[in-house]
């Protein structure tokens, strides 16, 4: 019996007349080419069936998932989408609803917007632009109340939390969850300045905040503990998010320094960096900085900051294919979902 040719990069991109390098890049999610090249070159992946990469096979997925609701017209309707503020355009979730919005519209449903003010929260209601009978799921971003959470679990609406309350401490929720990879590059990184003779790391971010906050504070401690390396706990900061004299105090307070900080997130370390080095601008050559969501600030910033790159299409397909087998199988077990990520390496590391 013959066997069969896998479908190669090079198969694609001579089927669209196009260069191997950019079919790599759409493949592997990587920025720098436009949006309709990326759809045209995935589409084509999936035509020839090509199965060489995760990313291809869950956009076959959901293209799946879209003829199955289409067929199930009574499924479409109105997904709303939870949130504690507006988000900026850098912020990684800002990226993935576009995405989101773009796959959920040409399946047939709407996306309503409703703020989750401090009263909502503490009263445990629903926004009051929410209608309950119109909506056919729900989607939280930066949503970390743990008992606001519990509630919209018991609501009866399908729920896909995209992070979520930290689970420190056990905490547990009956809940679909989406999250990034926040354990690998992170414990990765640890282990890279370790063996460069860096033993001196440190952590700001109040790992309480949130669950990716705490996975990235348990992946630097983890690989810490497995090095045999001690955590200077002077070096590990974590002020709650958004009390802004609490953070500077935090670090004003320091009379020594680590070698290098690692960050809850890309927001955390600039700011940290700018208080730290308007304070001493010889800091720059001593301490290392590394956040994490490769936003824009990452990259403009002076120096230029290592981080934790997220793909926020992937994120977002992932978002999909969530939401959608939740309202048609309401009662199948919650699921907690990781997308990967990727280490990117700037100055603020490597001197």
């Amino acid at each position: 019996m013959q066997k069969t040719r896998k479908v190669t990069i090079q198969d694609i991109a001579d089927a669209l007349g196009i260069s191997r390098n950019t079919v790599s890049k759409a493949i592997n999610n990587t920025d720098g080419i436009a949006e309709a090249t990326r759809d045209k070159i995935l589409q084509k992946a999936v035509e020839m069936g090509y199965k060489q990469f995760s990313y291809v096979t869950s956009v076959a997925a959901v293209a799946r998932q879209q003829e199955e609701v289409l067929e199930e017209q009574d499924t479409v309707g109105e997904i709303a989408l939870f949130t504690t503020f507006y988000l900026p355009n850098s912020h990684f979730g800002s990226m993935m609803l576009d995405k989101f919005h773009l796959e959920i519209s040409q399946i047939g449903f709407t996306m309503s917007i409703h703020r989750v003010t401090d009263d909502d929260i503490r009263n445990l209601r629903f926004p009051k632009t929410f209608n309950a009978e119109t909506v056919k799921g729900i989607l939280c971003l930066e949503l970390f109340d743990y008992n606001y959470s519990k509630m919209l679990c018991s609501s009866g609406i399908p729920l896909l939390l995209v992070d979520g309350p930290s689970r420190f401490g056990g905490l547990k929720l009956d809940c679909d969850m989406l999250l990034m990879d926040n354990l690998s590059e992170v414990f990765g990184f640890t282990n890279r300045m370790i063996s460069r003779g860096l033993t001196r790391i440190g952590f700001i971010g109040d790992f309480m905040h949130c669950q990716s906050f705490y996975e990235r504070y348990m992946a630097f401690m983890t690989a810490m503990m497995m090095a045999g390396v001690p955590v200077d706990q002077n070096f590990v900061l974590t002020p709650p998010v958004g009390d802004d004299d609490a953070f500077a105090n935090a670090l004003e307070s320091l009379n020594d320094y680590p070698d290098v900080f690692i960050c809850a997130n890309d927001f955390i370390a600039i700011d940290a960096m700018q208080i730290l080095f308007q304070r001493n601008r010889s800091l720059m050559k001593k301490i290392r900085f590394f956040g994490f969501d490769d936003s824009h600030e990452s990259r403009i910033f002076y120096p230029s900051l290592s981080t934790v790159h997220i793909h926020s299409q992937s994120m977002a397909y992932s978002a999909v294919q969530l939401l959608i087998s939740r309202m048609k199988s309401p009662n199948m077990e919650s699921r907690t979902v990781y997308v990967a990520t990727d280490v990117v390496l700037r100055d603020s590391t490597e001197f």
